[in-house]
C-alpha cells in the first residue's frame, strides 16, 4: 500500500530571491528560445526527519504562489541536490512553465553530504546497504507540500539520473497514488521487480553511448568504484535497458510499437494502453552516461548530446499526464 508516514518535519527556509530570466538561453541546450519575462524565485533548502535520518532537499518554486505541478529530481550517485540542479539545468524550464522544482538528496557515509545514493533495492552503495526507506522520504516531500496548498497533488512527476533513475522507477511502483508520471533517465531495473501498485506513464531515456549502465545489461560500470566498494548481498545486474520499458508496458497494458527515428534519437511509443498510461522509450545518439541537454554530472563525466534536451522532452510529456483516483 502506498506509504503516507507521519513524521516530524523541520523545515529550514534560507531563502527568497527574484531571479530574471533564469537560465533561459544556456547555450548547452537545444531548445526553443524563452520568453524573456522575468521569473519568480522562491529558493528553500529544507530538511525533515524520516526513519531516524535527518534529509535535506532544495525547493525550487517558480509557482507565483499558485498552485502548481512539481517535479522531484533525483541526482545520480554520487551525487548531491546542488548536483542535480545543475547537471539537468531543468530550472529552465521550471521557470517558463511556473512549476515547483524538487531537488531531493539520497543518503552517504561520508562527511560533507556530497557522495551520495539511493536505495533502489539492487542499487546503490550506503542507502542500498543501509537499507535506507527513501520510499517513505519522497512520500513525505509530496505530502508536505500538498497539504502546504503549494502543489497540485494531480500533477506530481518524479525523474531522476542513473542511480536516481532506478529510484524512479521504484517510486512508480511503490507510490502510485501519489505519483502521477515518472522519467528515468540513464537508469535501469534489475528483472526482480514485483507488480506496481497501479498503472504509471514512464519516459525512458537512455544513451546509445552508456557504458555505465550498458544498454545489453550486466554488471554496472561503477562496480569497481568508490560508490560499490566491495561486494554486497544485494547487488544485482541490471536487464537491457528495453526491459525498463518491457516492464511499465506490461503493467500498463499497452499493445504494439510505433518507432520513429531522427538524428537525435529513436524513439519507440506504446500508446492507447488499457490504463490509459502510455509508454515512451528514447535512445538518445551521441550520448553516453549522461542527462542529454544538461551538464556533465562531475569532472570526466560523458558529455551529454547538445541535440536533445532530455528535460524539454519529458515536460512535454509529464504535462499531457494529470493523475484520477486509481
Amino acid at each position: 500500500m502506498p506509504l503516507t508516514p507521519r513524521l516530524p518535519i523541520r523545515i529550514r527556509v534560507r531563502t527568497a530571491m527574484v531571479l530574471a530570466g533564469i537560465l533561459a538561453c544556456n547555450s548547452l541546450f537545444a531548445a526553443p528560445a524563452y520568453a524573456a519575462e522575468p521569473a519568480s524565485l522562491t529558493s528553500s533548502d529544507e530538511t525533515l526527519k524520516v526513519g531516524g535520518l535527518e534529509r535535506r532537499f532544495l525547493i525550487h518554486d517558480f509557482s507565483r504562489g499558485t498552485r502548481a505541478p512539481i517535479v522531484i529530481l533525483l541526482h545520480g550517485g554520487g551525487g548531491n541536490p546542488e548536483n542535480a540542479v545543475n547537471m539537468t539545468q531543468f530550472d529552465a524550464v521550471a521557470a517558463r512553465e511556473g512549476l515547483i522544482a524538487v531537488y531531493p538528496g539520497g543518503t552517504g557515509g561520508l562527511p560533507g553530504g556530497k557522495i551520495l545514493t539511493w536505495n533502489a533495492t539492487h542499487c546503490c552503495a550506503y542507502a542500498m546497504r543501509n537499507k535506507v526507506d527513501d520510499v517513505a522520504f519522497i512520500s513525505a516531500i509530496i505530502d508536505r507540500l500538498v497539504s502546504s496548498g503549494r502543489a497540485d497533488p494531480a500533477r506530481v512527476y518524479v525523474t531522476g539520473m542513473s542511480n536516481g533513475g532506478m529510484m524512479s522507477h521504484r517510486l512508480g511502483r511503490e507510490l502510485s497514488a501519489k505519483i502521477t508520471a515518472i522519467a528515468p533517465v540513464v537508469g535501469a531495473v534489475f528483472g526482480d521487480e514485483p507488480p506496481p501498485q497501479g498503472a504509471m506513464p514512464a519516459f525512458i531515456i537512455v544513451g546509445a553511448e552508456d557504458r555505465t549502465v550498458p544498454a545489453a545489461g550486466g554488471p554496472l560500470g561503477l562496480q569497481r568504484d568508490v560508490l560499490r566498494s566491495g561486494p554486497a548481498a544485494e547487488d544485482r545486474p541490471v536487464s537491457p535497458a528495453r526491459a525498463q520499458a518491457d516492464y511499465w508496458v506490461s503493467a500498463n497494458g499497452c499493445g504494439a510499437p510505433k518507432t520513429s527515428r531522427d538524428p537525435a534519437s529513436r524513439q519507440t511509443l506504446w500508446a492507447g494502453c488499457r490504463s490509459g498510461a502510455d509508454v515512451v522509450f528514447v535512445e538518445v545518439a551521441n550520448n553516453g552516461h549522461a542527462w542529454p541537454g544538461g551538464r556533465p554530472g562531475r569532472a570526466g563525466a560523458n558529455e551529454p548530446s547538445p541535440t536533445y534536451n532530455a528535460s524539454e522532452a519529458m515536460w512535454a510529456f509529464f504535462k499531457r499526464q494529470v493523475r484520477v483516483a486509481r
